[in-house]
């Protein structure tokens, strides 16, 4: 049975995530990995195994906030469904064979992975840098060869792609808010063949009696997907209110201090 404390913390987290989500439009990855590596740590789960745990829990999660935000900018037209077609191919395959590098890569490897990553997104967020549109895609092997290298990155660092996928399409000359809600199309078959691959490659690890399944913890994944879909749509509302520029230069900030908490908890 799960105990009220952790209960409580997933359903907080889940509900942090949900309004960052809404109201800086980025992933949960970011913030999920590195405070689920602390939650499963004092839980008593292995040092060894605690990373990789939290990257799958974390996929696993995103799926639902992914599903949300498709809806959503599809209902605004703003998902370019032909790329999408273009670029799953090689999205699912790059995220599906990128956890089974993840699976068996030292704990600390996948930390230092991580945070090297982060670094790089906070850095972009508080800069605020935009990529500069250059030319068009010039075909489906370039979109396919892009998802590979888009979900690879993703599948190691457990985000739905964002970070990666809109600078991507915004080079290639599409508009900002198509690109982002394209991008938000694309996270579902990220998270989706990350979520399996991540199922596949942890099942020896399964314990049925802790509810943990591969390197997914389902209660995690329940309580988490919970609030943060309830609570994205307050964080959109509070966009039009709050100083957005500003708190991005926060939330760089935040990323900055998880990501190295969590690599030096796991050193």
């Amino acid at each position: 049975m799960l105990e009220l404390e952790w209960i409580v913390s997933f359903l907080m987290l889940g509900a942090f995530v949900g309004v960052m989500a809404g109201l800086l439009g980025i992933g949960g990855g970011g913030i999920m990995v590195p405070i689920l590596t602390s939650l499963f740590l004092a839980q008593g789960v292995p040092v060894d195994k605690v990373v990789h745990l939290a990257l799958g829990t974390s996929m696993a999660s995103i799926i639902f906030t992914s599903l949300s935000s498709l809806r959503a900018h599809h209902a605004n037209n703003a998902v370019i469904w032909d790329i999408v077609k273009g670029i799953s191919g090689g999205v699912l395959l790059g995220t599906f064979l990128a956890t089974f590098i993840a699976a068996r890569a030292n704990a600390l490897y996948l930390a230092v992975f991580f945070s090297a990553f982060m670094a790089y997104v906070a850095l972009q967020m508080f800069l605020n840098k935009k990529p500069s549109p250059d030319k068009n895609i010039s075909g489906r092997s370039e979109v396919f060869f892009a998802g590979t290298g888009i979900g690879a990155i993703s599948a190691l660092v457990s985000i739905g792609g964002g970070s990666l996928t809109v600078p991507y399409l915004v080079w290639r000359n599409i508009n900002m808010k198509k690109a982002i809600g394209t991008s938000a199309a694309i996270g579902l078959p990220i998270s989706v063949a990350g979520t399996l691959g991540y199922l596949i490659n942890g099942w020896a690890n399964t314990s049925v009696e802790q509810y943990t399944f591969g390197f997914v913890y389902l209660p995690a994944v329940i309580l988490i997907s919970l609030t943060s879909f309830f609570c994205a749509p307050y964080g959109v509302k509070l966009a039009h209110h709050l100083p957005v520029p500003v708190l991005k230069k926060a939330f760089a900030c935040l990323l900055m201090a998880l990501s190295l908490k969590m690599l030096i908890a796991v050193v």
